[in-house]
């Protein structure tokens, strides 16, 4: 058996998720041991994300204690992930997926619908506000960061009307109790990789990759790659007004996407069906950018909306 030294964000999420593993480390026999690594997306907390395009931000910290074998694999949330690893890493595994739709969460309101005129919601994300903004054009979007504690209790305490968060963190930390509306893809597209959790090592540490086979999951990882290949073919990261959502039906993979104005007044989707997760996401990619796709992500890069660069 092996003791395994995993490196993970600091927030109650982060740790969740890295102790659920470490939990299934532990059931095989394996020791284990948890790091906690300060990113530079922890250090920022008073701007929006769209605004900072740090490429990494949540992850460079941690492939640097990989990279100095201080780590032998790090829990991240698949979405942040960057599309492109560096030559230096690989995910080894890709685990079962939570839900990975939207939530509205809110103390008064029970759906985006109900949210009277010129209500004050909050999200960090455009791929969120964009949506929001095309059902209910009326709505005030304001900055919403901090854990998910903080983005709650901000909710509380009147600060806004509704927010909007992914489900699978809320369900994973157990913190449903103001979840008012699950939302539907369809209408609200989530970001690529949203639910799914990426376990991260060293290129070629075979013996590693081998100890955590049993984590990755078929159907999350067809799906996410599927995500990850349209969002890395439209040259974007988790911060831009980009969705993405695949699901397994009948042994072939189905992916919805759109690529949105922050404003919400253009939104392309494009829905399609294929085998190969990686050529769908392409094919998808393509179409989206050659109907108008490229024009919007130009005009969100010269709007000032920082975009984390691949590598």
């Amino acid at each position: 058996m092996a003791h395994l030294r995993i490196g993970s964000r600091g927030s109650q999420l982060a740790l969740w998720q890295a102790h659920h593993i470490s939990d299934l480390l532990r059931a095989q026999g394996h020791t284990v041991e948890l790091a906690i690594i300060k990113t530079t997306g922890d250090k920022i907390t008073d701007v929006a994300l769209a605004k900072v395009g740090t490429k990494g931000m949540f992850t460079k910290e941690i492939e640097e204690a990989l990279v100095e074998n201080r780590i032998d694999l790090a829990v991240h949330s698949l979405k942040d992930l960057p599309t492109q690893l560096a030559s230096d890493f690989e995910i080894a595994a890709i685990t079962a997926r939570e839900n990975p739709r939207d939530v509205f969460c809110s103390v008064k309101y029970a759906s985006i619908e109900a949210l009277p005129q010129q209500a004050n919601v909050g999200t960090s994300s455009l791929r969120r506000q964009a949506q929001l903004k095309a059902i209910r054009p009326d709505l005030r979007i304001h900055p919403l960061r901090g854990n998910v504690d903080t983005r709650l209790r901000k909710l509380e305490s009147g600060e806004y009307d509704a927010i909007i968060l992914a489900a699978a963190g809320l369900n994973r930390l157990g913190k449903t109790q103001l979840i008012r509306q699950v939302i539907p893809a369809e209408v609200m597209t989530p970001a690529a990789g949203q639910g799914a959790l990426g376990i991260e090592i060293r290129q070629g540490d075979v013996a590693t990759r081998q100890l955590l086979a049993f984590l990755d999951d078929a159907a999350a990882r067809a799906t996410t790659t599927c995500e990850r290949a349209l969002l890395n073919k439209l040259g974007g990261g988790c911060q831009v007004p980009i969705g993405a959502f695949a699901e397994m039906q009948n042994g072939r993979i189905r992916l919805n996407a759109l690529v949105a104005r922050p404003d919400g007044t253009r939104i392309l989707r494009e829905s399609r069906e294929g085998g190969d997760p990686i050529q769908l996401g392409n094919e998808v990619g393509e179409t989206l950018l050659r109907r108008g796709g490229e024009a919007i992500l130009a005009e969100v890069y010269g709007e000032g909306f920082a975009v984390p660069q691949q590598p």
